[in-house]
């Protein structure tokens, strides 16, 4: 079942198959921050009930990449086969997630917690899910399956399946601010 598991993340990658030779391609020769740190991530949740000492070595190396790479992504959340990370960078994925089969994920996204209000909570998503670039997902909402979640956008409300959210238009104001921003230019 692991190995189906990590398998399905690397075929996100177009790699067919797992070798010793692949690994090490994929951890030292020409990294792939995502395929690298889903690696260790499925290592770690399969160890944690099943043998302890494996599970805290796993853990640590998770904690390094996580800083390394800039994920910050529980052990704990819950993750379907064939998640892809497109690019490494600033992505908060709160530990009560749950995250359904072939999604992709880009740099700058957040998935995270409401604590307050009607939708108190963490969100679900569902299969075939595609998050854009600095996205982000809040409260106890689901996204359903075949969704595709824009860049810049912002999601507090659920989405059924089958639909696009795209970001709200820029508004432009007819006056100079940017004195108020620009400090010490001489």
């Amino acid at each position: 079942m692991l190995k189906e598991i990590i398998l399905s993340d690397y075929k996100r990658c177009g790699i067919q198959k797992i070798s010793i030779g692949r690994l090490f391609s994929v951890f030292y020769i020409q990294p792939n921050p995502g395929l690298k740190f889903m690696t260790i991530f499925r290592l770690t949740q399969h160890y944690r009930r099943k043998n302890r000492m494996l599970f805290y070595f796993f853990f640590w190396w998770l904690r390094r990449l996580k800083v390394k790479y800039g994920f910050d992504i529980s052990y704990r959340t819950q993750i379907g086969k064939g998640f892809y990370i497109g690019h490494f960078g600033n992505i908060v994925i709160h530990g009560d997630t749950v995250i359904g089969d072939n999604c992709n994920i880009s740099q700058g996204m957040t998935i995270g917690v409401s604590n307050y209000g009607k939708k108190k909570g963490v969100p679900t998503i569902g299969n075939n899910v595609f998050i854009g670039p600095n996205a982000g997902v809040f409260g106890n909402i689901t996204i359903g399956n075949n969704v595709t979640i824009g860049a810049n956008s912002v999601v507090t409300e659920s989405i059924a399946d089958g639909k696009t959210i795209l970001p709200a238009t820029s508004i432009i104001l007819d006056k100079d601010l940017s004195s108020y921003y620009i400090q010490n230019a001489k």
